[in-house]
């Protein structure tokens, strides 16, 4: 698939899951705790600054925002999770979010080609991290690491942290784990190929 990243923009923001488009174009979600540089990521990926904003609040945002790739893909940014100040309603509304973008789709729908999951070089994963991973294991659906801000780590605690996912029991043998940072524009490539090797499958 050769797509035109400079063709991209936010299609559609879902606040509950009936906005979901229908359509079957192939979608890559983005999952990962708030702050882990989610909206970053995509930027980088599509060459823009600002096409996916930056909360200053983590956690703030509730949505699933569908950003289409040259009408040939969707990105999508799923709400972060993990924040510990969000209010119990709140707390619902993403969990219904979430496990309806997940759950809420026809048998025949195929869409969801993987998951880009995004854990933080310094922190790791945490325990949410390990649920969700423990929840794409359990329903099957494929999906990478990536982990961001690596520049923010020594060359040494770097090989160490991602020797450490690579053999974490929620991590699937063989998952493609690749280093990011948008500072330094490292693994911009790589996630891209790795996008669009899930896509034409």
């Amino acid at each position: 698939m050769k797509i035109n990243v400079q063709n991209s923009n936010l299609e559609i923001t879902a606040g509950v899951p009936k906005q979901f488009p229908s359509f079957s174009m192939p979608q890559i979600a983005f999952s990962g705790r708030s702050n882990v540089g989610k909206s970053s990521l995509i930027n980088t990926l599509l060459g823009r600054k600002k096409l996916a904003r930056v909360s200053s609040a983590p956690g703030k945002t509730i949505t699933v925002n569908f950003y289409s790739v040259d009408k040939k893909l969707y990105l999508v940014d799923l709400p972060g999770y993990g924040y510990a100040k969000r209010s119990v309603e709140d707390k619902k509304r993403w969990s219904a979010l979430t496990d309806g973008f997940f759950t809420a789709r026809d048998e025949n729908d195929n869409s969801l080609k993987a998951v880009a999951q995004l854990i933080d070089m310094k922190a790791g994963p945490t325990a949410d991290d390990e649920m969700m991973l423990d929840y794409l294991n359990s329903v099957g659906i494929p999906y990478f690491i990536v982990v961001t801000k690596s520049d923010k780590v020594n060359k040494t605690d770097r090989n160490k942290m991602l020797e450490y996912i690579k053999n974490h029991p929620s991590v699937m043998q063989n998952t493609p784990i690749i280093p990011f940072s948008s500072l330094k524009n490292e693994g911009k490539d790589d996630v891209w190929s790795t996008i669009l090797t899930y896509c034409d499958n």
